[in-house]
């Protein structure tokens, strides 16, 4: 039917009777993390508001296994690490089998199940999340498995065992304390052992501690009882018991000595002892002194010592159980209403420890604390942890402070103090570090301190950052982000994105994504929310507040209202599946809003109670509600009337919901059963065995459905619904289910409760095989951005792009001052190395003269003492010789002495072998007597034992037939469950083959997924480049425009001026005749000139580019390698100069080790020589100077060089750049010039076609002008005529020259820009403009 997999959302740690409750174990949960890939955890769940009043301590936690109380997390203890303390969960699988079910059966739906899995984070927890901006955390490391007990009630305390092989768990199993031991080295986790049969009352265990060796478990009850129990853990064996208080005071903390077996402390109200265990029994070895105090917390800080803290800010110290230091913690108020701790301290802020003799309290300190007092308010030291260099305490409300040990004296002082930092996403950002500290402890390592406070978060510092904050309190980060700390009232999902919605008690909305296990958005209010409800394009969402309906938009970091409707204390509203609806409750009213226009289009009235849950059909045409009236009512939105109902009064409901197909409504409410409702009737009613249901959801397949109870529990069970008791049971909660879930893929079920807990279930098939639905259309990655957070970041890149211009140009003003200084030191030290080398050789003269007249006296002095040695050796020969003959003459003596004695001996040896065989003959004889004796007593011995043998065996005969036949009952009974628990296994085995076959397999997807989203991420980059290069190229494409514009209105005041001109010219046209011939006369021969030239002119120029480009290569190849060239040369010369240095240094080492081996027969003098050789080479400070200072100036050239060569290849980048802009622009204006030259050859050519009209109608009007003279001749008129004509034809002449010098300087002044554009380096133009002389060839031709 279902296997569940639950996992922690989203920052919601797994609390079963409440936020303290470590999410390592659940209530009766066996946990398994191989299903679901990792996920971050939530906090440590607490004993929550709605734990029954038995599974609530009456005690605050203890450090090393402290009880959980309502409103904090448990901790483990100081030595604890993070990997094994309540803030790390691990994953699991449901055990147990539900009733009804046989043992191994899993599943009931065809293709359905849940299953759920919980992981731990690494070692050192990353820093919080910054909603939607935040970088994906690196994945975390899933926990060993691990199950819980089956139907418990509630988990009081834990511990772990030094050697971090075991975990102890104190918990309420059926209304009875059980203590579970697991073993955490296997895997799976398995329990070990479980202990709940005692000899003695007892109603819970509130507090545990494993002994150093891990093989003793000591336990203490809570009241009225408040035992101390000592066990053997591994034999169940209690090998001691002792009442600790009879007042019924509440106790805090039990914890082992580090070092002792035998040794316990246990701290209370008024409560310190020490107890030892020693023969089978628990005795008390101190007594406390002066007035009790309430002992909160204690840790061991030796074999020895133990420092506890109270409720009224003193820490104490004692060694052996008696006082030795006392100290304050005092908070005081500053004017700005922050608190700054003091500690109250002698003179020298320091309280040293007193002689053992004399536990009293400095005369100063009382005076202070006695003058101070009114002024001061006392913090509770709720929590204690030891690490290496001293201990931490919490210090009042959001306070860590840490101590460290003094060198100088036995003593600690105050070091660093840590805080919790404001919340700014909250209301009051100033009650975020107001918050009570109940349980902190160190990583192994001791680079991470971890803290659980009173709001159920959880915080972390790394112990490297509060070295660092010198003068200044360091501060805590959330160790995920920050977590409900009341009761889930809200939770929706949408269908385009992965978002899951919740709101809460604690007045705070968040956005989680169920894909990326992250805190997507999340703010807080001042009103309660106690309904939420998202768009299914999960780009808004409707809240109801105690005071207002809200509908927000979800920002990219943030969460914006942007419509209030007065709907106060709204408990229910809902978007419609399509989104254009959405519903919201008022009392016994439902309000219908449209999403678009935001309007009321419709009031639904009819329930006389509160409505408690509302429900859309799959095509939003109706709605369904039902309410604490007992009636269940089908509404037709179209008409807003009901359509069906039916109401059972004696029912209160809790929740409704539909079939896919809207046929049939299902209902839970008070009544305890599950009803099928269709056409105003119940079909069915399917019980709920003595449980409430209260809340429920069907899948979108509708072959699953899902139900929550009043016990925190969810049933899973196939649909149609079963008629026997056929579901599979998960415990989840630690109170009610308030709200449950399915996404729109059937993939995650989401439940929620009043513990405050969000849990998102993983959806499997009974092979346990993830239910799959293909999504038509992937997740949206789009968001909402407003306009003045769009213009805001550009203001704020623009002002950073202006520093980083900035930051360059002082960073390169600072290099080019680094380089002359450089230059300067280069310079002073070559001329010092310059001046040691002349000194040097000078002393290495010197050093030589010398050597030698010591040789000379070396060579007569070793002569001397060669003569020497060989008349001492002959005289040693003849002494030992003579010593060898007397030693010779003493070992005979002594040979013979050996040999008499050896005789000796022998002699006595036969005597006492005698004498022992006549002592052994007597008592012989003498215990032979005895035997005979004891014989016949032993015969009489044996007829009586034969005849209580009958008897015995006749009694035996008699209780074996009684047993036989009840030993026949119980084995035929065992035997069947024996057969019935290795089914089981067999199906778990094989369950637990196909978990491990999927783990794989979504291992390997997840990391196919971490791929893409790298993948992704580097094309988005890409992208990104390509999105700015073309915004560049936008905007040279606008300025293009803008010049395109203005060179077109330029050419249309051109074109209009030489129609101007051409009307003129056609005013002309009867005189241009004469003058035009004679230009083509002119201009004939040189066309072809002209031709030729251009030919030319054009080769000259291809190659003259070519050389160009080659030069400019060949120039920037030069410079380059001169400046290799010359760094090689400089760096030859540097080694050339070294290795000349190292060749005399080793030079001057030889003679001088020649020097000292003359002295090898005289080992005082060889040992002070080689003494001063290495004083000499090995310590010389100038050797070791030069070879740094050497070292040092060939990196720095080097990282100049290098500095030098990025900078070289820079600037020809840019050079590239700049050519290829500029070739654009030539391109463009070349383009431009050619447009030109063709309306000046169109103009030509409607000239030339003018010029020929004009030619035509000359003619014409000659022949009329012959035809006239023919028949009235006019001479005088003749005459005038020409000169006429004459003065017509010089005015033409002049416009026309003078439009062609126009023209002319037109064209140069294009050439000279195009000269000056060409002048810059490594720009060629494409091609040239032709010359004057070609206009002007071009010119005549048109004519």
């Amino acid at each position: 039917m279902a296997e569940v997999h639950s996992r922690y959302p989203r920052g919601e740690g797994k609390r079963r009777q409440g936020r303290d409750t470590p999410p390592a174990v659940g209530r009766d949960t066996p946990l398994r993390s191989a299903e679901t890939r990792p996920l971050r955890p939530g906090y440590a769940p607490a004993v929550g508001r709605d734990t029954p009043p038995a599974a609530v301590p009456d005690t605050p936690p203890a450090a090393g296994t402290r009880p959980l109380r309502p409103g904090h997390a448990p901790a483990v203890g100081p030595d604890t690490p993070p990997e094994a303390g309540p803030m790390w969960g691990c994953g699991g699988e449901v055990g147990g089998t539900p009733e009804g079910l046989a043992p191994g059966e899993r599943e009931l739906v065809p293709g359905s199940g849940l299953s759920r899995s919980i992981a731990r984070p690494l070692a050192d927890p990353p820093a919080p999340p910054r909603p939607r901006s935040r970088e994906a955390p690196p994945p975390l490391t899933p926990a060993p498995p691990l199950a819980g007990s089956e139907k418990s009630q509630g988990m009081l305390a834990l511990a772990i065992s030094p050697n971090r092989r075991y975990l102890a768990i104190s918990e309420i199993v059926q209304n009875k304390a059980t203590i579970t031991i697991y073993e955490l080295s296997s895997v799976p986790c398995r329990k070990r052992k479980v202990i709940n049969n005692f000899d003695f009352t007892v109603h819970k265990f509130i507090s545990l501690a494993f002994s150093p060796d891990s093989k003793y478990l000591v336990a203490h009850t809570g009241t009225p009882e408040s035992n101390l129990v000592y066990w053997m853990w591994e034999k169940q064996k209690v090998m001691a018991i002792i009442r600790t208080d009879t007042q019924n005071n509440p106790i805090y903390q039990v914890s082992f000595n580090p070092q002792d077996n035998t040794q316990i402390c246990v701290v209370g109200n008024g409560i310190f002892k020490l107890f030892r265990y020693a023969e089978g029994t628990l005795k008390q070895t101190n007594f406390v002194r002066g007035e009790p105090q309430n002992y909160r917390s204690h840790a061991w800080i030796s074999e020895e010592r133990i420092v506890v803290g109270t409720d009224t800010g003193k820490l104490f110290l004692f060694e052996s159980g008696d006082l030795r230091w006392e100290t304050s913690i005092v908070c005081r108020e500053t004017p700005s209403d922050t608190k700054k701790l003091e500690v109250v301290h002698e003179s020298e802020s320091l309280i040293e420890f007193p002689a053992p003799s004399s536990p009293d309290y400095s005369s100063e300190q009382l005076f202070v604390e006695k003058s101070e007092s009114q002024n001061m308010t006392l913090p509770q030291v709720s929590a204690i942890a030891v690490y290496s260099k001293g201990f931490a305490c919490s210090a009042g409300l959001g306070r860590v402070l840490l101590y460290e040990k003094m060198e100088e004296k036995d003593a600690y002082r105050e070091s660093r103090e840590i805080r919790i930092p404001l919340d700014q996403h909250s209301n009051d950002p100033s009650q975020s570090n107001k918050q009570e500290i109940v349980c902190m402890c160190f990583s192994p390592s001791e680079e991470t301190l971890i803290i659980s406070t009173s709001k159920s978060q959880l915080y972390s510092i790394a112990m490297s950052l509060t070295e660092i904050s010198k003068g200044e309190p360091a501060q805590f980060e959330f160790l995920m982000y920050s977590l409900h700390s009341a009761a889930i009232t809200g939770l929706a999902v949408c269908i385009r994105k992965p978002l899951i919605a919740t709101c809460s008690l604690d007045r705070s909305v968040r956005i989680w994504n169920y894909e990326t296990n992250n805190l997507e958005l999340y703010r807080e209010y001042q009103e309660e929310a106690y309904t939420v409800s998202l768009h299914p394009s999960g780009h808004f969402t409707v809240v109801g507040f105690a005071d207002k309906l809200r509908i927000m938009n979800l920002l990219i970091n943030d969460i914006r209202a942007f419509k209030e409707f007065p709907i106060r204390g709204c408990r229910e509203c809902a978007f419609s599946n399509g989104g254009h609806l959405f519903a919201a409750v008022n009392g016994n009213v439902i309000h219908v809003y449209t999403s678009t226009s935001l309007e009321n289009i419709s009031n639904l009235k009819g329930h006389t109670g509160k409505i408690k849950s509302i429900a859309w059909n799959l095509d939003d045409s109706k709605l369904i509600s039902c309410g604490t009236d007992g009636a269940v009512y089908e509404w037709n939105l179209t008409s807003g009337k009901r359509e069906t109902e039916c109401v059972i009064k004696s029912c209160s409901y809790n929740c409704v919901t539909i079939s896919p197909d809207s046929k049939i409504i299902f209902a839970v409410g008070s009544d305890q059963t599950l009803k099928e409702i269709a056409d105003s009737s119940v079909l069915r009613e399917v019980s709920a065995f003595d449980v409430v249901y209260t809340s429920l959801v069907i899948s979108h397949s509708g072959r699953m459905m899902f139900v929550g109870t009043s016990m925190g529990t969810v049933r899973s069970m196939k649909y149609p619904l079963p008629v026997s008791k056929e579901f599979n049971e998960y415990q989840a909660h630690a109170g009610p289910v308030t709200k449950m879930t399915i996404t729109f893929d059937d993939q995650f079920l989401l439940t929620s409760a009043d513990d405050g807990c969000l849990i998102t279930w993983k959806v499997f098939d009974k092979d346990g095989r993830g239910v799959k639905r293909e999504r038509e259309v992937g997740f949206s990655e789009e968001v909402l951005v407003t306009k003045t957070d769009m213009e805001e970041k550009a203001q704020i890149m623009l002002e950073l792009k202006t520093r980083v211009e900035e930051l360059k140009m002082e960073n390169e003003y600072q290099l080019r001052l680094k380089d002359m200084n450089y230059t300067e030191k280069i310079k002073e030290l070559t001329d010092k190395f310059i001046q040691e080398m002349e000194s040097l050789k000078t002393k290495n003269q010197v050093l030589r003269t010398e050597k030698e007249k010591q040789e000379a006296s070396h060579n007569t002095y070793v002569e001397d003492l060669l003569e020497k040695q060989s008349r001492e050796l002959q005289d040693i020969e003849c002494c030992n010789n003579q010593k060898l003959l007397l030693e010779y003459e003493k070992y005979q003596e002594l040979q013979l002495k050996s040999q008499r004695m050896q005789e000796e001996y022998e002699k006595q040896l036969r005597d006492n072998e005698e004498t022992k065989s006549q002592a052994l003959e007597e008592l012989t004889e003498y215990y032979e007597a005895k035997l005979h004796e004891k014989a016949s007593l032993l015969e009489e011995a044996q007829d009586d034992a034969r005849q209580q043998m009958r008897e015995f065996e006749e009694t035996k005969k008699q209780i074996e037939e009684d047993e036989d036949r009840e030993i026949q009952d119980i084995k035929t009974k065992y035997e069947k469950r024996l057969r019935e628990e290795k089914e089981a296994n067999l199906r778990l085995k094989g369950e637990t083959g196909i978990m491990r076959k999927k783990f794989s397999s979504l291992q390997k997807e997840i990391e196919e997924r971490s791929t893409d989203i790298e993948a992704l991420k580097g094309e988005q980059a890409k992208l990104q480049g390509v999105i700015k290069a073309l915004e560049k190229d936008i905007q040279g494409l606008k300025r293009e425009i803008q010049e395109r514009d203005e060179t077109i209105q330029d050419k249309e005041r051109r074109i209009y001026d030489l129609k101007k001109k051409n009307q003129e010219l056609e005013k002309f046209k009867f005189v241009l005749d004469y003058k035009i011939k004679e230009l083509k006369k002119q201009i004939e021969p040189r066309e072809n000139e002209i031709k030729a030239m251009k030919e030319q002119i054009q080769e000259m120029e291809a190659e003259l580019e070519r050389f160009h480009k080659q030069n400019t290569q060949l120039e920037l190849n030069i410079t380059e390698l001169w400046q290799k060239l010359k760094a090689t040369d400089q760096e030859m010369r540097r080694e050339r100069q070294k290795e000349r240095d190292m060749e005399a240094l080793v030079k001057r080492f030889k003679i001088d080790l020649h020097n000292c081996v003359g002295f090898i027969q005289e080992p005082r003098q060889l040992k002070e020589k080689i003494r001063a050789l290495f004083d000499k080479y090995v310590q010389q400070a100038d050797m070791v100077e030069i070879v740094g200072v050497d070292t040092d100036l060939q990196q720095e050239y080097i990282r100049q060089r290098e500095h030098l060569e990025r900078n070289l290849a820079t600037l020809k980048k840019k050079v590239v750049k700049e050519n290829e802009l500029h070739r654009s622009d030539n391109v463009r204006i070349m383009q431009e010039n050619v447009n030109l030259i063709k309306e000046i050859n169109e103009l030509r050519r409607e000239l030339k076609i003018t010029r020929a009209q004009v030619h035509d109608l000359e003619s014409a009007l000659r022949l009329t002008k012959k035809l006239r003279h023919s028949e009235v001749p006019e001479p005088v008129p003749s005459v005038e005529k020409p000169s006429t004509a004459g003065i017509l034809r010089l005015t033409e002449e002049e416009e026309t020259e003078r439009i062609i010098e126009m023209q002319r300087l037109e064209i140069r002044r294009l050439r000279d820009h195009l000269q000056e554009k060409e002048q810059i380096p490594g720009l060629h133009p494409p091609g040239r403009l032709p010359s004057l002389e070609s206009d002007r060839s071009i010119e005549t031709g048109s004519n």
